[in-house]
C-alpha cells in the first residue's frame, strides 16, 4: 500500500493496495515520482489488468482538515487495505508509519522503489489522484489544478491570492488558511 498526495493544498489523499502474483512480472515498475505520466498511465492499465487485486481509497479533504494530514493519509491506506477484494496476510506500507489494520503490517521505507507491490500501489495511486485534479481543473480552471496537481507552486499561490479559497482546498493547510484569514 501506498499514499500519494499528502503535500498539495486541495483534493483528498488517494492510497492504492495492490497485491501482485509473485510469478508475473510488471515491467518498468518503480516509484511513481520517477515516472512520466505516459509511463504512469501505461503501467495503471497493465497492473490493473494483471494485478490479483487493486483498491483504490481517500480521505476527504474535510477529514485531512479535521484529523490532520498524518492521519488522513493513514486512513486512505486503511480503507484501501479493507477494499481488496482477497485480504492478505501481511501488508507492506512506504514509509514509517503504519495504518490500523487486522493483519501484521510492515513498513519500508523506500518501498515506493524497492518493493514491486509499493512501485504499484504508488503508480495507481498517483495516476488516479491526477485524474481527480483534472477533473476539478474543469470545475475551477482559474487555479491550474490540471497542471500543479493541487501543489503549492508559485502558479497556485497566486491563484489563491487572486481567486480565494475554493470547496477543495485544504483549510489547514497555511497557505489556505492564510488567504482566507485575509478574506474575512
Amino acid at each position: 500500500v501506498d499514499e500519494v498526495g499528502r503535500g498539495p493544498l486541495a483534493r483528498p489523499v488517494v492510497a492504492a493496495a495492490v497485491i501482485l502474483e509473485e510469478r508475473r512480472t510488471i515491467r518498468g515498475l518503480n516509484d511513481s515520482k520517477l515516472l512520466t505520466a505516459d509511463e504512469r498511465e501505461r503501467l495503471d492499465r497493465e497492473i490493473r489488468k494483471r494485478a490479483v487485486c487493486v483498491s483504490v481509497a481517500s480521505a476527504s479533504v474535510a477529514e485531512i482538515d479535521s484529523l490532520n494530514i498524518l492521519r488522513a493519509a493513514l486512513l486512505a491506506m486503511q480503507r484501501a487495505v479493507e477494499g481488496l477484494a482477497e485480504q492478505p496476510q501481511i501488508v507492506l506500507v512506504d514509509g514509517n508509519q503504519r495504518p490500523t489494520l487486522a493483519m501484521p503490517v510492515r513498513t519500508v521505507v523506500g518501498g515506493d522503489a524497492r518493493v514491486r507491490a509499493i512501485s504499484a500501489a504508488s503508480i495507481v495511486a498517483k495516476v488516479y489522484r491526477d485524474a481527480l485534479c483534472i477533473r476539478l481543473h474543469e470545475e475551477h480552471p482559474q487555479y491550474g489544478f490540471d497542471s500543479h496537481k493541487g501543489y503549492s507552486t508559485p502558479e497556485h499561490l497566486s491563484a489563491l491570492r487572486e481567486h480565494g479559497a475554493c470547496p477543495h482546498h485544504r483549510r489547514s493547510f497555511a497557505p489556505v488558511r492564510d488567504v482566507c484569514d485575509r478574506l474575512f
